[in-house]
């Protein structure tokens, strides 16, 4: 009778204990959600994100033979470091070519600028001529008219029979003689303009000589500029601090302009593109901190904040953007791409690299 009054006892006692066990876990488990949705309230992160940087592809701006490379994969380089050059042996003959063609045309404008200097002196000597002529006919009229007051005299005093019939063929002689040389001096006046008016066209046909010559020089300066630029061009140098990648060119090859050759990735300008779910994205701020974990490194944490939030989702941008107007409409989640931007000193080593797995987790208050 006593142990069967025991047993009852005992599966109450175990039954009281099994439902304290129960309570007991169930706070917890009620403990662990509360703060386990605390923290995802706070904590914003995907697994949808990867770094990103800049790629400078490296190409050549001019054809030719390729002389030397100085570089190889993944070596360090610095801003302006000669990275490759094409042989310049065409470029230089180019640039002599047309030094020589511009040396050349100053000559022939220098010709043509003395040439006008000289137009120019004999126009001024064909201005004296023409005042030495007006006042040559200047001089003749008024010896045509002192003729012709003495032919008046010699008329009145002939026919008075005062002076003898030679005196008189004399004084009409003279009067002939100054209407003979009026008359030439206008000719030359008339002679001497017309030469200074061809000797204007002269100067106006040298001037414009000067001027087209000019325009002949510009040109070719302008070629000998456009061959000097593209003998520059032969070495192609580095355009930023940064790591050689994908380096495709050899000592010897034929490359052509625009051909890639190889990239260049400056790590100090990497950040991470984080494809997080819009749903997500309520109370994602730029400014906010962020905790970026690299699969490649484990257990190490980089600092980082939201810089940005892209403007339109993922799919928005695509190639073909979905056409929701039109057959059946699915709804999916979108995902819209955040920029978040390293701490200056979190990655010291530079150890990060373009293309890298990340979960970044925003840090939201």
């Amino acid at each position: 009778m006593d142990e069967e009054a025991k047993t009852p006892a005992n599966n109450g006692g175990r039954r009281k204990m099994a439902v304290g066990v129960f309570v007991l876990l169930a706070l917890l488990g009620g403990v662990v959600i509360f703060f386990y949705l605390q923290y995802k309230s706070t904590h914003i992160s995907t697994d949808d994100a990867f770094i990103e940087g800049r790629i400078h592809a490296i190409a050549s701006r001019v054809p030719g033979t390729v002389k030397t490379v100085l570089v190889d994969d993944n070596a360090l380089v610095k801003r302006g470091d000669l990275l490759v050059e094409i042989d310049e042996t065409d470029y230089d003959v180019r640039v002599k070519e047309a030094g020589s063609g511009l040396n050349a045309e100053k000559a022939k404008r220098q010709e043509a600028e003395k040439r006008v200097e000289v137009a120019k002196r004999q126009f001024e000597e064909f201005g004296y001529r023409v005042e030495a002529a007006r006042a040559n006919l200047a001089l003749q009229e008024a010896n045509l008219r002192q003729a012709d007051l003495d032919l008046q005299r010699a008329r009145g005093l002939i026919e008075k029979e005062a002076i003898p019939k030679d005196r008189f063929d004399r004084t009409r002689t003279a009067y002939d003689v100054a209407v003979a040389q009026v008359k030439a001096a206008r000719d030359q006046l008339r002679q001497a303009e017309a030469s200074l008016e061809t000797q204007k066209a002269v100067i106006r046909q040298t001037e414009s000589s000067v001027l087209s010559q000019s325009a002949v020089i510009s040109q070719r300066d302008a070629t000998l500029k456009t061959a000097e630029l593209n003998q520059g061009y032969t070495k192609i140098c580095a355009p930023v601090d940064g790591y050689v990648t994908k380096r495709s060119v050899e000592r010897g090859n034929q490359i052509q302009a625009g051909q890639p050759l190889m990239a260049v990735v400056p790590l100090s300008d990497i950040w991470v593109v984080a494809n997080y779910k819009e749903t997500q994205l309520e109370k994602v701020k730029p400014g906010q901190g962020v905790d970026i974990r690299v699969d490649t490194f484990p257990g190490r944490v980089f600092k980082g904040k939201v810089e940005s939030i892209m403007a339109g989702t993922g799919a928005a941008f695509s190639l073909f953007p979905p056409e929701n107007a039109t057959g059946n409409f699915v709804k999916v989640v979108q995902r819209v791409p955040v920029k978040v931007v390293f701490e200056k000193g979190t990655d010291k080593d530079r150890v990060l690299r373009v293309g890298m797995s990340v979960v970044p987790t925003v840090i939201v208050k």
